[in-house]
């Protein structure tokens, strides 16, 4: 894969801290910030901190992250956007008093699917989404296991993307995440 340098990207709502350490980067999210759209509360947020390349079809984007989730929804992983009201975001946030491997998906408004990961906290977690014709495939991992699917969406093949590391506190602020991977490949099939 071909990493993408932390300042070859573009920030979509820059956090209020972020510095490289070594060929990390360590972002600390800002207060009440989530990508959200209308779904069970009516309300519409956009202000999550994401740092973006472009994405075609085609292409398999990875990121890898460590964070110690501490305030409801904390979150952080992979984002997909092709504008405010058409993304897809997936990686771990803090849900029902756990870790979840969570997933939303938004097309003029969210939706949202999880699944329990108690000991993923803290711990090494790579999320990977693959763009081929109309779809996009979400895979997860922790530490260095197998992959697994845990989600297939929908993504027009001729929709504009980008995509690359997000992370958002929802709730409260201050989450600390650690991105240690930011790479882009062509998938095994288009």
């Amino acid at each position: 894969m071909a990493a993408i340098a932390w300042d070859a990207a573009t920030w979509l709502n820059p956090p209020p801290d972020m510095r490289t350490d070594g060929d990390d980067l360590l972002v600390t999210t800002g207060a009440k910030t989530d990508l959200w759209r209308t779904t069970g509360c009516g309300e519409v947020r956009d202000n999550g901190h994401a740092l973006l390349v472009d994405f075609p079809v085609g292409a398999r984007v990875e990121v890898g992250f460590v964070a110690e989730l501490t305030q409801l929804y904390d979150q952080a992983g992979v984002l997909v956007r092709v504008d405010p009201s058409v993304w897809c975001k997936a990686g771990i946030e803090l849900n029902d008093g756990m870790p979840q491997v969570s997933t939303v998906v938004t097309h003029g408004v969210s939706d949202w699917s999880q699944a329990p990961a108690p000991d993923w906290s803290g711990r090494p977690v790579s999320m990977r989404v693959s763009r081929v014709g109309d779809a996009l495939t979400v895979d997860a991992r922790v530490d260095n296991g197998d992959w697994r699917m845990i989600r297939l969406a929908p993504l027009a093949p001729d929709a504009v993307a980008t995509a690359g590391p997000y992370c958002c506190s929802p709730v409260g602020s201050g989450l600390a995440v650690r991105f240690t991977r930011f790479a882009i490949q062509p998938t095994d099939n288009t």
